[in-house]
């Protein structure tokens, strides 16, 4: 009987002893159970906190995008999104349709009578009804032209109108039902340099050749084919050759910032640098031809030259710049108006003989003109034939207005 019970007792206190034990260790388990939520919720938080950040990059990512995107097309981005293009790539996809080769057969006068040659460039389609933009030097006295388009289709082109001076040219096709896609003018006035920029046209004949490159410089003065300047010329340094004037210079949304009109070369190959009518002369040109057939530039009927030190110490003047008046048309405006002209001749270090003691302009309108590109860029853009502009000169080194009204040239 006592050993039934001793036996029982231990029984029970080892079943006492096992329970203390698996409670004991329960409590431990909940315990490192609850220290490693404790810490897995620390973690949560920390990710969340990441999370948050990430989300507030990505929401400056994207308002950048958005704000990259602007300057783009909707239609150039559906593309680069779709086909995974850069940029240039999805301009040529844009543009190539509208891209034309044109031929000429140009008509030469000579001692021993007519002569025939053949001339090539570029042009761009302007409007759905068919006419076409180019460089005036491309069709200077043709006597035939044709117009390819890339789907090789071929029409003869008339000859809206022209302007030497501003090296531009518009023609016109009869393309019946055929659908013309006419490119996108941008404001040439908001360029910048160091934008890149796209050309497209025919160098050499090979078409539709695509180039980039950035603009180099704004405002620069070109001489036209009419011997006059063409103020606010772009440059830039994607590559061009001959054939690819008359061509379209676009910027990456593939709008039209300038007609590719020369190349600045020894050789007659691209060496770097060259030029573009600006879209915002293009686009006054253009609409003046098509309605008239010719374009009436403003006219002052002055000859002059830049200021340099050497010949405002010749003329005693205090700061050099301006414009020095070397020569006065008999019967311009610059005549009626009372402007004078130099009467001594010398010649400079570099060689260069100039009429001195003319004359200088300083001010155009309380516009400051530092020489001749000022002037011609002011009255290009802003004025017309008829308008009254008032003129700050300096006549032996005194300061004067003089008001005049300025012709037409065509």
């Amino acid at each position: 009987m006592d050993k039934e019970y001793v036996v029982l007792s231990v029984f029970i206190a080892v079943a006492l002893i096992l329970s203390i034990g698996t409670i004991f260790l329960y409590q431990l388990s909940i315990n490192e159970v609850s220290l490693k939520l404790s810490q897995l919720s620390g973690k949560i938080d920390a990710l969340q906190a990441k999370v948050s950040n990430y989300e507030y990059r990505l929401m400056n990512v994207e308002e950048n995008l958005y704000n990259l995107s602007s300057n783009l097309t909707s239609t150039a981005i559906l593309t680069i999104a779709q086909h995974n293009l850069t940029a240039p790539e999805a301009v040529y996809e844009k543009v190539k349709n509208s891209i034309v080769l044109i031929k000429s057969r140009i008509v030469l006068e000579t001692l021993f009578g007519k002569t025939y040659t053949s001339a090539e460039g570029s042009g761009f389609v302007y409007s759905p009804d068919g006419y076409i933009i180019t460089n005036y030097h491309v069709v200077e006295n043709a006597e035939s032209v044709q117009v390819f388009f890339p789907d090789r289709s071929i029409y003869t082109a008339r000859i809206v109108g022209v302007d030497p001076y501003s090296d531009l040219a518009v023609l016109k096709v009869e393309a019946g039902e055929k659908i013309l896609y006419p490119l996108v003018f941008s404001d040439s006035s908001k360029l910048k340099v160091g934008q890149p920029v796209i050309a497209v046209g025919n160098p050499f004949g090979l078409t539709a050749t695509l180039t980039t490159g950035v603009i180099s410089q704004l405002n620069r003065l070109l001489e036209s084919p009419g011997g006059r300047g063409i103020p606010g010329v772009i440059q830039f340094d994607a590559a061009v050759n001959p054939g690819s004037s008359g061509g379209p210079l676009l910027d990456y949304s593939g709008k039209v910032i300038g007609v590719t009109t020369a190349i600045a070369s020894t050789t007659g190959e691209f060496a770097g640098i060259g030029f573009a009518i600006p879209s915002n002369t293009v686009l006054r040109v253009v609409k003046s031809l098509i309605e008239t057939g010719k374009y009436e530039h403003p006219w002052m009927g002055i000859g002059g030259i830049d200021v340099n030190m050497e010949i405002a110490q010749l003329m005693n003047l205090e700061k050099a710049y301006g414009l020095l008046v070397t020569a006065v048309a008999q019967g311009s405006p610059a005549e009626k108006a009372g402007l004078r002209a130099g009467t001594r001749i010398v010649t400079l270090s570099d060689g260069t003989r100039v009429t001195i003691g003319g004359d200088v302009i300083i001010g155009v309108d309380n516009i400051v003109v530092f020489g001749l590109t000022d002037l011609l860029s002011y009255i290009e853009e802003y004025k017309r034939p008829g308008d009254t502009i008032t003129l700050k000169i300096l006549r032996d080194r005194i300061e004067m207005y003089i008001n005049l009204t300025l012709g037409a040239i065509s």
